[in-house]
Formats: C-alpha cells, structure tokens, sequence
C-alpha cells in the first residue's frame, strides 16, 4: 500500500509539473526600420540619414525623378554603383543648405537629366565606396 501511495503522489506531481510549464516560444526576431526618409534629392547613406543636397547624387540614383534609395532601402541592381559628388558631403567640408525631409523637389533641379554633374566618387548601394569599379 505504502508504494501505491508514493506512485500516487509521483504521478499527481508529474502531472501537475506538466500542467504550470510554461509553453514553449519559437523565437522570432523582427527588425522595422521603418519608412525611408522623404527627401527631394535622397538622403546620406549613414544613420540618422539626413537628406542630401541637389548635386550630391548623379542621375543614374533616380528613376523617373525618384530616389532608388541607398541604406537599408537601397532598391536597385544588386551591383549598382553610381556618382556621388562628395563635395556635397558633410564629412567633406559642405556647409551649404539641406533640403527638409518631405519638402519637394524645386522644378529647375531634374535628377533624371543632371547635364551639368560632375560626380567624383563612386557608391554602391549599401554606404560603400566603389572607387570606380562599375
């Protein structure tokens, strides 16, 4: 009797041990980077991405006078590389005006027709220097 008792007892605390645990979680993890800034003429290839000045990206960074993107929303080729002019770069003395996210293109600047851009670098898509390699 004393050995039905103790399986009893083993058994109701199995039981009950099954009962409380805690279901198993598959982890999931989720990275939201959210929109991509609205700027004219794109934005720097860096956090926090601010918006770049006409004449920093050369024509071949639009499509159909809309910013392909660069960063995390980077949406061309997979080997894209286009002209950067990095005079227009905050890291490489400009100091001149920015455009404001969500402001709209001025109607004598065409990204798609850039005439008279004299692009001195080479970027891919990701923040990269391509040192001309296309």
């Amino acid at each position: 009797m004393h050995a039905t008792k103790i399986l009893t007892a083993a058994a109701v605390a199995a039981a009950f041990s099954f009962a409380v645990a805690a279901p198993k979680a598959d982890a999931q993890i989720s990275v939201n980077i959210g929109p991509a800034p609205a700027c004219p003429y794109g934005y720097y290839d860096y956090a926090p991405y601010n918006c770049a000045p006409y004449g920093y990206y050369g024509s071949e960074w639009f499509s159909s006078g809309v910013f392909i993107g660069t960063g995390p929303w980077f949406h061309g080729p997979e080997h894209f590389s286009g002209h950067v002019d990095n005079h227009y770069h905050p890291e490489h003395g400009y100091h001149g005006p920015y455009p404001a996210r969500g402001e709209a293109a001025r109607p004598e600047n065409h990204v798609d027709h850039m005439e008279n851009f004299h692009g001195n670098e080479m970027r891919d898509g990701h923040g990269h220097a391509d040192n001309g390699h296309h």
